[in-house]
């Protein structure tokens, strides 16, 4: 009997359904529970990393984020204003550093500014010390991506709002700072929290500058507990400790982006 297409497509549906039940039931069956267990659930090693991995990893890996943020934030500004200006040396800066720090490895360039620079002017220390160094390290890298984000959010104002800006008498500089950057920054508000998210990641990266245990975030601490007590469980609990972080701002951005869409 030949089936309509509607009943194909309700046949194609419960069949995929099938397979997919089948393959979790398959692994459910084929697992060893109890090596499992033992090797990612070891409830005497969660305890024995709290409240270190939030009171000094956690709280790190935060600071070592807000603090690339920051300054990838300010940079990334400076070099779209530069990128979009009418001086034409500034764009060639501008583009040369966005294309140059887009193209190296974060982990260079965080290579670069913990022993490179000292190594060169060991009469000058940055200031922050690890953090300063953390924080600029990675926001150097941020800044070239942000920069293009800030760009296309600037070019996305209408121009009419510089042009209405220039008839009321404004300056250039007034209107960009007063009516199209605050604009360019809502509209950009989404990239720019994925960006946050993508340095939270980054932040493990401050391993290779040498943190104390001070100083450490949480991929060295999950690391150095795994050689401790050879075992993966510090590794689990270190990837809830980034999931405490970036779900929350997962969410915010499908927020945001939705709110931008219906405000379209």
């Amino acid at each position: 009997m030949k089936l309509r297409r509607r009943q194909r497509e309700r046949l194609s549906l419960g069949l995929q359904y099938l397979v997919f039940i089948a393959i979790i039931a398959a692994v459910l069956f084929a697992a060893d529970w109890d090596r499992l267990a033992d090797a990612f659930f070891r409830v005497d090693i969660i305890k024995s990393m709290f409240p270190t991995i939030i009171t000094v990893a956690l709280r790190n890996t935060i600071l070592y984020t807000l603090g690339a943020f920051a300054f990838g934030l300010v940079f990334g500004t400076i070099l779209a204003l530069m990128r979009l200006s009418r001086v034409a040396p500034y764009r060639w800066v501008a583009t040369a550093y966005i294309e140059l720090f887009r193209g190296l490895p974060a982990l260079l360039v965080l290579f670069l500014v913990g022993y490179g620079i000292p190594i060169a002017f060991p009469e000058r220390e940055l200031p922050g010390g690890v953090f300063g160094s953390i924080a600029i390290g990675l926001g150097l890298t941020a800044a070239a991506y942000m920069a293009e984000t800030i760009r296309a959010g600037i070019q996305a104002v209408p121009k009419g709002q510089m042009e209405a800006a220039r008839t009321l008498g404004m300056s250039h500089f007034t209107a960009m700072r007063t009516i199209v950057i605050p604009q360019a920054f809502r509209i950009v508000i989404p990239p720019l929290t994925n960006e946050l998210i993508l340095l939270t990641k980054d932040s493990s990266l401050a391993y290779v500058l040498g943190v104390t245990a001070q100083t450490i975030e949480i991929t060295k601490f999950g690391r150095d507990m795994l050689n401790d007590r050879v075992n993966a469980t510090p590794l689990l609990v270190a990837g809830l400790a980034y999931l405490v972080i970036t779900l929350p701002l997962s969410q915010v951005v499908r927020r945001l982006e939705l709110r931008y869409a219906k405000a379209r």
